[in-house]
């Protein structure tokens, strides 16, 4: 059976996510992020790092989209190769609407404390960020490696992310002063974290269910998650009664539906779930498309 390219209902849900996105983005660039001065990493700390670089050396006010559009070319081609088309297409519309926004929108300062500024920017950077990867996009630069990373390696890759984006703030500091570059990792730091609490899909977590019904147990997971399991017998401690413990990891955002199904359909059945650091070997992973 042929799978359709476009599902009018799916895609202009996406299209409504990014557009909410971009425009989040673009509102927090024209807000904390250019009236706090901070750069938020990534393409669009590079994108401002050089329209401010031109704008101090040469007194050239350049546009925002053309050069984050520059910028992002070599990442969208790692979208196509490695990652999905879709997913790029999608990822650039985001970058699109983006640089849109930002040139159309005009700079509002909220507040002139540069800590606020940092921890408040970068929660919005990083829930605009996680609404484009809740519906496959992403807002381009550092966002493409990480999710070629994490389905390369099936980690969560966003601390690589903010590594890479180190090097751009120590350039910032040198150009621009170490008070922003500081205060520009807190931001960083905010919108990693935000991101890490939105977006579960690459985190793993491992399940250890004690049963009697073991091969119903890992239907239910097989069903949920399309992830398989393993059984291990076990013999309670104390009373001395069989039972079987069924093993599974399965990703973080599958988890609750997960447990939820077990719990409605093996309700005597004990549940302890543990975070997954790091995982080798075989592991679903849905393709992106």
């Amino acid at each position: 059976m042929e799978t359709k390219l476009f599902d009018i209902k799916k895609d202009s849900k996406r299209v409504l996510f990014i557009a909410s996105a971009a425009m989040l983005m673009a509102v927090n660039i024209k807000t904390f992020v250019q009236a706090g001065g901070l750069l938020p990493g990534g393409a669009t700390g590079l994108t401002l790092l050089i329209q401010r670089t031109t704008e101090l050396m040469f007194g050239i006010k350049l546009s925002y989209s053309i050069i984050n559009i520059l910028i992002n070319s070599i990442p969208v081609f790692i979208g196509f190769k490695f990652i999905g088309k879709k997913f790029t297409i999608y990822s650039c519309l985001m970058i699109f609407l983006t640089g849109l926004f930002a040139d159309l929108l005009p700079t509002y300062t909220i507040t002139t404390d540069s800590l606020l500024v940092a921890i408040f920017g970068g929660i919005l950077n990083g829930t605009a960020i996680s609404i484009c990867l809740s519906v496959e996009a992403t807002s381009g630069g550092t966002d493409f490696i990480a999710i070629y990373m994490s389905e390369k390696k099936h980690v969560d890759s966003w601390n690589l992310v903010l590594g890479i984006n180190a090097v751009i703030l120590v350039t910032a500091g040198f150009l621009f002063g170490w008070d922003k570059a500081l205060y520009s990792i807190i931001f960083q730091y905010a919108s990693t974290q935000m991101i890490h609490q939105l977006f579960k899909h690459y985190q793993k977590e491992t399940l250890f269910v004690v049963t009697t019904e073991p091969e119903k147990v890992s239907e239910i997971i097989y069903e949920k998650s399309h992830h398989g399991a393993t059984l291990i017998k076990s013999e309670g401690a104390h009373q001395h009664t069989t039972s079987s413990i069924v093993y599974s990891v399965v990703a973080k955002d599958q988890h609750l539906s997960v447990v939820r199904a077990i719990k409605e359909q093996v309700p005597d059945a004990f549940i302890n779930t543990v975070d997954t650091e790091s995982l080798t070997g075989r592991f679903f992973q849905k393709k992106t498309e």
